[in-house]
Order: C-alpha cells, then structure tokens, then sequence
C-alpha cells in the first residue's frame, strides 16, 4: 500500500467508523454467535497474494462485526464503560505513526516528556497531593490496565519491605533474612476489591488475605478491620508489606474509609498503602468528590484508569507514586546496550522503569489530545451527566418496590438491585436486610450448580434464583447489556451507563425491560412454571 492508497483507505476506514458510531444503538448489543463461528468464515491459511483494501474493508462488518459486543452502544450497561472518543482515536492514529518502543528518553524525547506533562495534568484535575507530581519525588506513568499496576506496585512494595528488614545486614546474613522473611510476606485487601490483586500476590509470589467488609459499613473497608488483620498476621508469624484499598469497588462502587487506613498507615509505614480507583476516580475531576483525595499523602500508590470513563481508548490506566525511587530501585536493571550518557546523567525519566515491559507506546497523545478537546470543564459534564442518569434509574427502581429492592446505596453511576419474590415472608425478609454471611446462612465459599450462592435462608435462595433468572433472560434476549454479582450471598444485577452515548431515553428503556422480564418470570413461577 503506497500513500496514496493509504489516503484513500483511511478515507474509506474513517467514513466506516463514524458511520458505525452513528447507528451503533441499531445493532444487538452483546454478540450471539457461537464459539468458535470465525474459523468457520475465514479461509485456513493466509493469502499467498496480497489482497486490495477493499476486499479486507468488507471483511468488518461480515465477518468481525457478528462477533463484537458493542462496548460505546447506549445499551451497553454492563460492567464499567470503556470509553472512546473521537480525540482519542486521533491519538491512537498518530501513535501508531510515530512508532517508537519508547523504553528510555532517548528512544523519543517528546514521547517520555508529553507522558509527564499530562500525567502532572491530570493530578491536578484530580486534585492528588502534590506529592504524587513530578516536580517532587513522586511522579505518573501510564500502564495498560490497572491489574497491570498492581502488579507493579506489589512487586515495588515487596522490595522495598526486604530491603527495609535486611537493613545494615551484609552477606550470606543479608541474604538469609530476605528469603526468611520473603517466605512470610502477605499482600492484604478487602474482599470486595478487585480479583487482580490476589492475582498479583500470585505473580509476585506471596501470600494473599483478604479483610471481611461488611453491609453495616457499606461494604467498605474500615480502619478496625485493617488493625485487626495486620495484628492477627503478626501474630501468625506473618509479614503484611502491602494494603491494597479501593476508591469505587467492581461489585458496588463502595469507597474503603481512607482517613481511617491513613491513620494505620502512619502506624505501619513499611506497609505500601495502594488506592485503586479504575473506575471511579475519574468522578475527582468533580469537586463534589474531591475530598476523597484528603488522605492520600499518606499512601504510596494511586491508580485510576483514563480509558472506563474519561473519554480515552483503551489502553490508559494512569499510576502515580509518591517516591518513584520505589519503583526504579526494584524495577531497574540496566544491560550494556540500554546504557546511555542522557540516562547516565540522571537528568531524564527512563519509564521502562518504571514497569514490567520494556518497550512502551505513545499513549500519552491520545490523553492530551482528550483533555486539550473536552477541556477540564467538559470532563465534569460528562461525569456528571452520568451521575444524573444514574440517580434518575435508582428513583426508577424505587418505583416497583413489588418487583425490586435496592441493595447497596446507587454511587457514580451504578445501580445494583435484587428481584423480590412474591411469596410469604418476615418483614425482616422481604427487605433482604443483609448483615452478614453469619445471617444470611450463605457459605460464600460454595455455589450450587446454577452458580447462585448456597444458603440456608430459603426467601434468599428464592430471590437469588428469581434474579438471576431475569438477569439471563434479559441478556438472552439482546435489546441491553448487564452484569450481575454476588454480594455477601446475594445475586444481584448491576447496572451502570456511562458511556457517552448514554441517555436517558435507554435507561427508561431499560427500566422497562427489568418491569416486564420480572413481572414475566414471577408470573411464571405463579403458574408453576408453565
């Protein structure tokens, strides 16, 4: 392809994009074809000839299109949003132009230097301490995912915790005490945060606990349950260097009560104290939520992810540490033919260091190609118009409290709710006052084949299978998009919209789809299921 066949495809891709953001709400949300359908379509081998982009062009739409799920449709509302925009296709454009590993300063000046202009941006639209700029001693870097910083930041934890107990130790005594404690390190969290960080102990090969929460505190992680955990470690012989902390929890968008943790960190400052906020910490470009952030100097690491709810492509997850010597002191290893006098000086930032890969895209233009586009103003309307739509389904819900019951308080945008059952019932039951697995009569540990939690409590048993039924039929039939949860033992729907699509109009729609699948699964089980 020479340039001006270029032109004319990217001509022809671009009128394909905008046509297929234009009608997204027309296509099937969730994609319904059956594993393995593609192999079918494509031929068994490459062409031996290359094929004109016209041939390939057509291929999306037969071929690729089927097997989608329309991640930016307004009938997506399932779990959080992965946000696109047209500035941030823009981005993705041009990076993929200027194509560079990036792994050192050298490699692309701008390409490390936009990334810590940008990042020092969106710390102050977040309103982060100013300890986490690179001014100070702290500073961002852009990962791919938030999973992908925990990782990260564990394994910086973990050093810096070794290091500390092997403090002014020299030798074979030195390297005794690193294995005799290393063997004893336990990552905590909540066990309502998210699956990735008991995926990291697991990579960086320690232990993981995590900490009970409970629906007295909105599921959130409280200063108690911290100090009794480290205390109950200790006293197992065990080393917790890390906390992991969560600013919007997957299943209900809780908030872990910071100031609480902040006062045990300044107790335990070996501990590495991480806040992940994917999802939910776009909603600090909004002062109203700003003064989550009032504790956060007294953690290590933050993380929130551009690409759910800021209007960024895939892949944005912004991390910010507040001493990046933790980071390159355990992620840095320098061979020969990385070595350079720029990076020898000590005057630049080599972000290979500052990760698990070497090489790294241009990812911050697309940032600053959204943020100059929108402006900061424009990144709290679209926060905000979310949050609206969000409450106006939670007032919805309130509704039909016949066919529905709110399980957690509704939080940037997310909405989780149980199906009642229409049997007889202590008041006590029909309002699902759930404090805890202990009164509930739910193992979490065991599922029965349906998948639904197991519990002695034959009314939860009864609205857990009720809900799920619907949430199935629901997704079953296309017309929405949804995710459920388990929380403390009991199945729920979660709903959130908050891509910018979204509108009122679908989440009425949506509302009205919940009534009439309820209305017909409760009616069915009247009938005895007839």
């Amino acid at each position: 392809m020479d340039s001006q066949e270029f032109r004319k495809a990217a001509h022809a891709a671009v009128d394909d994009i905008i046509d297929y953001y234009d009608n997204i709400q027309d296509r099937r949300v969730s994609s319904d074809i059956a594993p393995g359908y593609l192999a079918k379509l494509l031929p068994n081998g490459p062409p031996q000839e290359g094929e004109k982009w016209e041939a390939i062009q057509s291929d999306i739409e037969s071929k690729i299109m089927p097997g989608l799920t329309h991640w930016s449709s307004p009938k997506f509302m399932a779990f959080f949003p992965a946000s696109s925009s047209y500035p941030g296709m823009l981005g993705e454009l041009y990076s993929a132009a200027l194509t560079a590993p990036a792994f050192n300063w050298l490699c692309s000046p701008a390409i490390t230097e936009l990334e810590t202009i940008v990042l020092d941006w969106l710390a102050r639209i977040l309103a982060l301490p100013a300890c986490y700029l690179s001014e100070g001693e702290g500073g961002g870097v852009i990962q791919g995912s938030a999973s992908e910083a925990v990782v990260t930041v564990m394994v910086a934890a973990r050093e810096r915790y070794l290091t500390h107990m092997a403090e002014g130790l020299e030798g074979e005594e030195k390297e005794g005490k690193i294995a005799d404690v290393r063997g004893r390190l336990v990552a905590l969290s909540s066990d309502q945060s998210h699956s990735s960080i008991a995926k990291a102990a697991l990579i960086a090969g320690v232990r993981y606990k995590s900490i009970v929460c409970s629906m007295e505190d909105d599921l959130a992680m409280t200063g108690t349950e911290v100090a009794r955990m480290l205390d109950t470690c200790k006293k197992e012989g065990l080393e917790p260097f890390f906390l992991g902390t969560t600013l919007g929890t997957t299943a209900t968008c809780a908030i872990d009560r910071f100031e609480e943790i902040a006062k045990i960190a300044k107790i335990w400052p070996q501990l590495w104290v991480h806040v992940d906020a994917a999802y939910a910490g776009a909603a600090l470009v909004c002062e109203e939520y700003q003064h989550l952030t009032k504790d956060f100097e007294a953690f290590d690491s933050f993380d929130v992810n551009m690409h759910k709810w800021l209007l960024t492509n895939f892949d944005a997850s912004c991390m910010y540490v507040k001493r990046r010597r933790s980071l390159t002191d355990a992620l840095s290893i320098t061979p020969s033919y990385l070595r350079n006098d720029v990076s020898d000086s000590g005057l630049v930032t080599d972000y290979r260091n500052w990760q698990i890969p070497l090489g790294r895209r241009f990812r911050s233009l697309k940032i600053w190609f959204v943020i100059r586009t929108y402006g900061v103003l424009g990144l709290k309307v679209h926060i905000r118009n979310h949050i609206e739509l969000g409450q106006l389904f939670h007032s919805l819900i309130l509704l039909r409290p016949d066919l529905f019951r709110i399980l957690t308080p509704p939080a940037f945008a997310l909405t989780v709710l149980t199906v009642v059952p229409r049997v007889k019932a202590t008041p006590l039951q029909r309002d699902i006052a759930i404090k805890g697995p202990s009164e509930t009569g739910v193992n979490e540990a065991l599922v029965s084949d349906d998948l639904t939690p197991k519990t002695t409590d034959e009314h939860l048993a009864e609205a857990n299978g009720l809900t799920k039924e619907v949430y199935e039929l629901i997704n079953a039939r296309g017309e929405i998009f949804l995710t459920s949860s388990v929380i403390v033992g009991v199945y729920a729907i979660r709903v959130v919209s908050a891509n910018p699509k979204a509108e009122e109009k679908y989440l009425r729609k949506a509302f009205d789809i919940l009534v009439q699948t309820a209305e017909e699964v409760l009616a069915r089980g009247e009938n005895g299921g007839a």
